[in-house]
């Protein structure tokens, strides 16, 4: 075991703040990381303030890291000291059924290890994220950072980034297809980009008439205010495929109206009352409504290799570790483009 700091909440009404705790030593397959940023997630909001009630205290955040390789357990062939690395929503699981042997563990049938909150397979107890100096991982859920990225514009692309990638990719979206986009958030912008750079033709829904200029220079090509029932009714069955980003209660069915016959409307916002469907919205058209959680390891490096190919990272606002709470409230009245990052090096020393 060894000390290390990080800023946790130990109240659903208590704001974060330093705290010490200890990780494990680098065991033969795992790899110890020195945290250079930490994105942060409307999860961790959620969490460190018990909003699903299922926080368990304390509770370090962080579930979007980027950082360097300290030192590699025995075993380990993959990474070498000095190596820039990434650890997104999951750090274990039990590599046994049939979703983690096929690569998606994380839809893993006896439950994956999220990053933080969740319950250490290693004996240690919970888990605790990335707003801390350095964490310890088993290789097999460490990612490779491709090195012509920055760093700090990666660390989101750990959640926002591959909870958008991946329904895109499995729904086959490219080009000759008409996408749509719902909501320019956090999670929203990295769907407008992969979409674009996926060849489609991207069309991005929002509420604000001032997010018109940056949904087009994401790379949009069209910009509908959904707040206008003649646009939204010009709009009627032309969409292959929409992607639904939005966390708040909405009506779905203003979108599911949009889409093709055979269509498919994918939800990776978790809005927190049920969302009402129309069921004749799908039998007349044979419409699909579905959802997508984050993505398995070999699909998440794929992303990151691709967003290396392609130039592609989040829009984000570096802020100090001890500017979380600012960025909590700011982030409830989404005043922020898009995502923010923390600069670990900004963690005090001591806690």
């Amino acid at each position: 075991m060894f000390a290390c700091t990080g800023y946790a909440a130990t109240a659903a009404d208590a704001p974060l703040a330093p705290f010490g705790f200890e990780r494990r030593d680098t065991g033969p397959e795992d790899v110890r990381i020195d945290i250079l940023f930490c994105g942060v997630c409307h999860s961790d909001l959620h969490q460190a303030r018990n909003e699903w009630r299922n926080t368990i205290y304390p509770c370090v955040p962080g579930h979007e890291i980027v950082g360097r390789v300290a030192e590699t357990g025995s075993s380990v062939t993959r990474f070498r000291t000095g190596d820039l690395v990434g650890v997104g929503c999951l750090v274990d699981s039990c590599r046994t059924c049939q979703s983690c042997r096929d690569g998606f563990e994380q839809y893993c049938e006896n439950g994956f290890v999220g990053t933080y909150n969740g319950q250490d397979r290693h004996g240690r107890g919970i888990t605790f994220g990335g707003y801390s100096r350095a964490i310890v991982v088993d290789q097999a859920f460490v990612l490779k950072v491709p090195d012509n990225l920055d760093p700090a514009a990666v660390a989101p692309l750990l959640c926002a980034g591959i909870t958008t990638y991946s329904p895109l990719r499995h729904w086959k979206v490219g080009p000759g297809q008409r996408v749509g986009i719902v909501g320019l958030g956090g999670l929203g912008h990295m769907g407008v980009k992969f979409a674009r750079a996926f060849g489609a033709e991207v069309v991005l829904f929002t509420t604000s008439a001032s997010k018109i200029e940056d949904g087009l220079r994401l790379g949009a090509h069209q910009v509908v205010l959904s707040r206008d029932p003649d646009a939204m009714a010009r709009e009627t069955g032309r969409f292959d495929f929409i992607l639904d980003a939005v966390a708040a209660n909405h009506d779905i069915n203003a979108y599911l109206n949009l889409l093709k016959r055979d269509g498919t409307l994918v939800q990776v916002g978790a809005p927190e009352d049920p969302l009402p469907v129309s069921v004749f919205g799908l039998l007349m058209k044979r419409r699909s409504f579905a959802g997508s959680l984050i993505g398995g390891i070999p699909e998440t490096q794929e992303m990151l290799n691709f967003c290396g190919e392609h130039g592609i990272t989040a829009d984000t606002e570096m802020i100090r570790m001890d500017q979380i709470e600012a960025a909590y409230e700011r982030m409830l009245r989404s005043d922020v483009k898009y995502r923010f990052v923390i600069d670990m090096a900004t963690l005090p020393a001591v806690a």
